[in-house]
């Protein structure tokens, strides 16, 4: 099944020193078939039930935006803030 959706995840936030190496801009593509760009492997396991959420439709009462979200990544020490934010797909 084709997802109806296409998910951009992108850095808004980094403090201190992320392992990984994210940095503001950074940005990740998602399709429902395939993954562009990098992304830290925590970052992408703790936010990946959103990103599919939103591939494929998901409507989360708690976003003002049902197309944007928030996510940060677990890594309390030096967080990295993630947008979540769906398109649909052409």
């Amino acid at each position: 099944m084709k997802a109806p959706y296409r998910v951009e995840v992108k850095v808004v936030e980094q403090k201190g020193e992320c392992e990984f190496g994210h940095r503001t801009g950074d940005l990740v593509k998602f399709d429902g078939e395939g993954i562009e760009g990098r992304i830290c492997w925590h970052s992408l396991c703790s936010m990946m039930y959103k990103v599919h959420g939103m591939l494929y439709g998901a409507d989360y009462p708690w976003l003002n935006d049902k197309n944007v979200a928030s996510h940060p990544c677990p890594d309390f020490k030096n967080p990295v803030i993630y947008e979540i934010r769906r398109f649909k797909a052409v």
